[in-house]
């Protein structure tokens, strides 16, 4: 990878990221952290080149496989909830996806275990990682909907798909004291937070999202 890979040019440059960070402020984003890392986070790279030219708008975009990469102010605000209670030491991550999101995750985290169902996708991911020197990311082809447990307990767990309500595993797998940011539902969709302390689990709904649905299984 060289550096105007990294750094992009035209509609990937460096100018069109920042014109996506002011967005992000605009809308409500106030983690300087999280800001800080997307906007050196290049975002193109995690797509294929036809759509690269699209990487820094503010919107989902497709992956493949029915996938989607995830509108840049929602990757944003579920980073921003996971670490509102300070940094988790452990991260599981549902849904590799393209691996933009776990790489903005690895930048802020010490160790992030991601999952994928779509094994070409993690394959993707984790070239795209590895180009990146992101080596505190750990990815699994498997059913995100029963977690890792082998690598749990978590103090914080990210989820990118939608289960129509939150799996039992993921809560078990959920350290106390961690946090859970997950969509759910089916046509209409919320983003959920779950905090797990000693006298249980404790969930605030938080706006209403857009995810693909949390699937069963795996795909070769």
């Amino acid at each position: 990878m060289n550096s105007v890979d990294l750094n992009g040019i035209g509609m990937t440059s460096q100018r069109t990221r920042e014109r996506l960070i002011q967005r992000l402020v605009d809308e409500g984003i106030r983690d300087q952290r999280v800001l800080d890392v997307m906007r050196t986070t290049p975002r193109h790279l995690f797509l294929d080149e036809a759509m690269a030219h699209r990487a820094y708008e503010d919107v989902a975009l497709p992956i493949g496989y029915q996938q989607t990469l995830s509108q840049p102010y929602i990757v944003a605000r579920m980073t921003e909830l996971l670490l509102e209670r300070g940094v988790p030491q452990r991260v599981l991550e549902i849904g590799t996806g393209s691996g933009y999101q776990t790489a903005v995750l690895a930048q802020l985290v010490p160790e992030i275990y991601s999952v994928e169902r779509i094994k070409p996708l993690l394959q993707r991911a984790r070239q795209r990682l590895r180009q990146l020197k992101l080596r505190n990311v750990q990815v699994s082809h498997a059913d995100g909907a029963l977690g890792w447990p082998e690598r749990g307990p978590f103090d914080g767990i990210l989820a990118a798909a939608a289960p129509q309500r939150i799996p039992e595993a993921l809560l078990e797998q959920l350290a106390p004291g961690g946090r859970l940011v997950i969509p759910v539902g089916e046509e209409t969709q919320f983003l959920h937070v779950v905090d797990r302390s000693a006298e249980g689990f404790e969930t605030t709904v938080v706006e209403p999202v857009r995810f693909v649905p949390l699937r069963p299984g795996t795909v070769r």
